[in-house]
């Protein structure tokens, strides 16, 4: 996004009328300037004007340039300062440099397209330093809360590991604590790696069932058979390798939670059966002929758009409305910015205990590093780099960029999330990013399938399937 100029002020002094109006000619209309003609007032200005930029002349009747810009570090020390000149005055300035933290001196008669080039770096610099800034302090407020945070998250009221601050977030965990007393049946629908499973514990622990099992099963990971013996039991001699009686995970939830991850990519066949034990309350366990009663509360999570999954006929209609009586959207990690600086402390703080190596924290350029990358993987993507960057610092630094991947300040990278989007439907954008994305981590991992599926948060199974769905090799 193109940064507005205009909502950074810039303060021009100078004892000479005829170069404040110049630059209110020349800049006027891409800058909003304040003047002065001599140290004293501009210091008046500056106690109530945040400017971004101060440009003072250095030679000027009472108080020199050198010497306003000093004084003026008690006012606003944040702002970016610059020096104009028109004697040979070098040696002056170059000492004050460091003492009043001069950005850069021009000399008159200076050539107007390249002051206007030094006015917007210098804003872009005061700009990112005051970004930078926020996000130290979110950070310090952060790491000051991780004390504690254990023992608040295990309180009655949330007692569920979900972290964040962002308007967003708030409205889900709002949801949450309105559909956790009762025994509706949820539909949590996300990106990869937004934390849907997350979401469904924390639905369990807030509950009347909090006592009981959650018992947490991946659609997409089974094949069929495997997955009805899994879910309904079986009974000894059903299948080959059947040399016992088997409970089925419904049974195992009775008076707890079971949660069905991917719940999309059910077969047909077993939609149907889950359709009866939703309708019902009673599984038939392979190889059995008789029903068996279950009290089991049912939460289902997909990746996909559900409702267009079963418009287009690859989903039972009955059982999507029956899954969906209490729909759940989580927000994609691009669109709730200010959780990262959070989560991004406390994935530090347990990957620093898990490896024994205590990390300082972030340098303020890492943070915006992490700040502005869209993460595609979402929560689950910046854990993993994290991780990353905590195994390749050493004790007592800080993460720098240097200790990030590459994809988060490579031009190559993704996007942004307010690039132009394909104008093409929704269902093949998304399906040409996914595959784009598989192909470039498939390609990191040097097509290790195994890795390149704990990267991607998917299962071996549900990777191979994708990738025989994009046809990647």
């Amino acid at each position: 996004m193109e940064l507005d100029y205009r909502r950074f002020p810039v303060l021009v002094v100078d004892d000479e009328p005829d170069i404040l109006r110049s630059f209110s000619f020349n800049y006027g209309d891409e800058f909003t300037l304040l003047t002065a003609s001599g140290g004293a007032q501009a210091l008046e200005l500056l106690a109530g004007h945040d400017a971004a930029v101060i440009v003072a002349d250095q030679r000027m009747p009472g108080m020199s340039g050198t010497e306003f810009l000093e004084r003026s570090m008690a006012v606003r020390p944040d702002a970016v300062r610059i020096v104009l000149t028109g004697y040979a005055d070098i040696e002056a300035i170059v000492n004050a440099v460091n003492k009043s933290r001069i950005y850069r001196y021009v000399t008159k008669p200076w050539e107007s397209e390249e002051l206007r080039l030094t006015l917007r770096r210098a804003i872009e610099t005061f700009h990112l330093t005051r970004e930078n800034a926020r996000l130290v302090e979110e950070l310090r407020r952060a790491n000051a809360r991780l004390a504690v945070e254990n023992a608040y998250l295990r309180e009655v009221e949330r007692p569920y590991d979900i972290v964040g601050d962002s308007p967003a977030l708030h409205a889900v965990l709002d949801l949450i604590g309105r559909v956790a007393p009762s025994r509706t049946t949820v539909l949590i629908e996300g990106e990869t790696g937004t934390g849907k499973e997350l979401v469904a514990r924390a639905i369990h622990a807030a509950g009347p069932r909090r006592e009981r099992l959650f018992v947490a099963v991946n659609c997409a990971a089974l094949s069929e058979g495997l997955l009805e013996s899994e879910l309904f039991g079986h009974r000894r001699g059903a299948f080959t390798g059947a040399t016992r009686d088997q409970r089925g995970l419904f049974e195992a939830a009775a008076g707890g939670t079971i949660f069905l991850d991917e719940v999309s990519e059910m077969p047909a066949s077993m939609q149907a059966k889950l359709l009866r034990v939703l309708q019902d309350g009673e599984v038939v366990p392979l190889g059995d002929t008789r029903s068996r009663r279950v009290d089991a509360r049912v939460i289902s999570a997909t990746n996909r758009d559900l409702a267009a999954v079963m418009r287009r006929g690859e989903f039972r209609e009955d059982l999507y409305y029956r899954l969906s009586a209490f729909p759940i959207h989580l927000p994609p990690l691009r669109e709730r910015v200010e959780d990262i600086p959070v989560l991004a402390a406390r994935f530090l703080a347990a990957a620093s205990a898990r490896n024994g190596k205590p990390v300082a924290g972030f340098a303020p350029a890492a943070l915006d590093l992490l700040a502005r990358f869209p993460w595609p993987g979402n929560v689950r993507e910046l854990q993993n780099e994290i991780d990353r960057a905590v195994a390749l610092a050493q004790s007592g630094e800080v993460i720098r960029p240097e200790h990030l991947s590459a994809k988060l300040s490579s031009p190559e990278g993704p996007p942004p999330p307010d690039a132009p989007l394909d104008t093409s439907a929704l269902r093949e954008a998304r399906a040409a990013f996914e595959a784009r994305h598989i192909a470039a981590v498939l390609h990191q991992h040097g097509g290790n399938v195994t890795h390149a599926a704990q990267a991607l948060g998917l299962s071996r199974f549900m990777l191979q399937k994708k990738m025989r769905e994009y046809r990647l090799r």
